[in-house]
């Protein structure tokens, strides 16, 4: 027991020591490598870098630095991105990026329904999305990466570097003729790392073609001359073979077992450009559902009140929504059907509706009340609605009851966050009272319309079933009450058609 401890604690001595012994023999051979090797970029006596290595540096800063003008955030565009992609389209594949062009998607919808063209893209998306299969996807990967690499090439700092062999050289001045003196090596060893890092990230052996195609389309003009890339290419693959400066920097750093660790992109473009060209598609389909959907608007509203310009409301306005949305609130949010509404109650419920409906329901002999009784509990309730949406609108004044509420708590949320929730919950019972009034229209305007519809039908009948006394309707009437009845109901037949665009709009995708 005593031997073995005692052999113990002399490895521990001898061990050291050995190491030390070890590393030194490794120097010394390293320092043999270095005299033998072809490149003299570094003198052993003095740990110095010769002017040769800030020679090479200097040529090969002469070839890229054009590249840094032209390449500044390469690395960061997205343009970029997608023109390597689009280098690997093939024909079928540029044919179906076209159909779903936004270009193509608005001619095709010339003649073609919303619903249908939908249809079409999606069958377009899935073709184009199911042509980049796993080969064609590596290749796309494997160009842009590429890229990469001699992007971080060109950026690395040529111009730092050689301004510690010359003080005097100025950046991308290749007028000047440089003056280079040896350096220390412990000034130049991070840099050497920086270089190797970026440098032997480079697959030499990759064909350059495509990249070189991709970043050529990118900036319009060829990066790098193809002949001055070739060059330096064999010289980094001499450079590499003959490993010149792993073994500078593991003498200037005295770690003889120091290893380059090159920065190898690995980045996956496709997915992105693919969701991408989902969302634009889906993005035109509701801009174009949106469109139609506008012009539809307008053509009902300017065949109903002569414009499509219709404000009619006081207090739930665009104006009012200014100062919600400085605080990002939605504000009022059924403005438009809502001023709509109120204008066909002004101008038309309460003048042509409402003498015809007094005419039928007064002076009218009903076979049954049964009959009239619908045509009677629509127009009563629109008549309701009509007041209290009125009283409605008066309430969000600034002294109203509503619009005090509002205002007051809009003040407090100034200076309080929580005060912003309470502004919320309140819009949002405006705005559900304001769907409110165009969704009970709606459906009691439905009512009154098929019920006219049927008055309409029982005058031109013979013999009559519902009202009995035409004659003394007809003697009451101003005008011919075929045509008074038509009239109206072809305006409300309209208006409904109108409404269908705000009734529940909270619950529709895209309105």
């Amino acid at each position: 027991m005593a031997i073995e401890f005692l052999e113990k604690l002399l490895s521990l001595f001898t061990g050291g020591m050995d190491s030390e012994s070890e590393k030194r023999r490794q120097l010394k051979q390293i320092a043999r490598d270095i005299t033998k090797n072809r490149y003299k970029f570094y003198k052993i006596r003095g740990e110095e870098v010769q002017p040769l290595f800030a020679k090479l540096f200097y040529d090969i800063y002469k070839v890229l630095s054009p590249s840094q003008v032209f390449l500044q955030n390469a690395d960061k565009s997205n343009q970029l991105k997608q023109l390597v992609i689009e280098t690997f389209l093939d024909k079928p594949l540029l044919n179906l990026q076209e159909r779903l062009s936004e270009e193509s998607i608005k001619e095709r919808a010339k003649t073609t329904t919303i619903k249908e063209l939908a249809q079409q893209l999606n069958n377009d998306l899935t073709n184009f999305i199911a042509g980049f299969d796993g080969e064609r996807s590596n290749a796309i990967d494997r160009c842009y990466n590429q890229i990469l690499t001699f992007v971080q090439l060109v950026n690395f700092d040529y111009f730092f570097l050689l301004k510690k062999f010359d003080a005097n050289i100025s950046e991308r001045n290749f007028t000047y003729k440089p003056q280079f003196e040896p350096i220390r090596g412990e000034y130049i060893s991070d840099d050497i790392k920086d270089f190797l890092e970026v440098l032997y990230a480079i697959d030499f052996d990759q064909d350059w073609k495509q990249a070189f195609s991709a970043l050529k389309t990118y900036k319009g003009v060829e990066v790098v001359a193809i002949d001055q890339w070739n060059r330096l290419v064999n010289i980094f693959r001499d450079l590499k073979r003959a490993g010149i400066f792993e073994l500078m920097v593991r003498h200037i750093d005295k770690n003889p077992s120091w290893l380059p660790k090159p920065h190898i992109p690995n980045e996956y473009i496709l997915d992105a450009y693919l969701q991408k060209t989902r969302t634009q598609v889906e993005v035109f389909i509701q801009q174009l559902v949106q469109e139609r959907r506008n012009a539809k608007i307008e053509e009902l509203a300017k065949a109903i009140f002569g414009t499509s310009a219709v404000i009619r409301l006081k207090n739930y306005t665009e104006k009012a929504n200014v100062t919600f949305q400085k605080k990002m609130l939605g504000g009022y949010i059924h403005i438009q059907g809502l001023n709509f509404l109120k204008a066909f109650l002004l101008d038309y419920f309460k003048k042509d509706i409402r003498e015809l409906c007094d005419l039928l329901l007064v002076r009218g002999q009903w076979s049954t009340n049964i009959l009239s009784q619908q045509l009677s509990e629509g127009y009563h309730e629109l008549m309701a609605i009509s007041d209290k949406l009125i009283t409605f609108d008066d309430s969000l004044a600034d002294d109203g009851d509503m619009g005090g509420r509002l205002r007051i708590a809009m003040a407090k949320a100034e200076r309080d966050k929580e005060h912003i929730k309470y502004v919320r919950t309140l819009l949002k019972g405006v705005n559900d009272e304001a769907l409110k009034f165009i969704n009970l229209s709606a459906q009691n305007l439905i009512i009154v319309g098929k019920n006219l519809k049927q008055v309409l039908e029982d005058y031109q009948r013979t013999p009559h079933e519902l009202i009995i006394n035409w004659k003394d309707i007809e003697n009451s009437s101003e005008k011919p009450i075929d045509q008074r009845i038509t009239e109206v109901y072809k305006i409300i037949y309209y208006f409904i058609q109108l409404m269908q665009f705000f009734v529940k709009q909270e619950q529709t995708p895209g309105q």
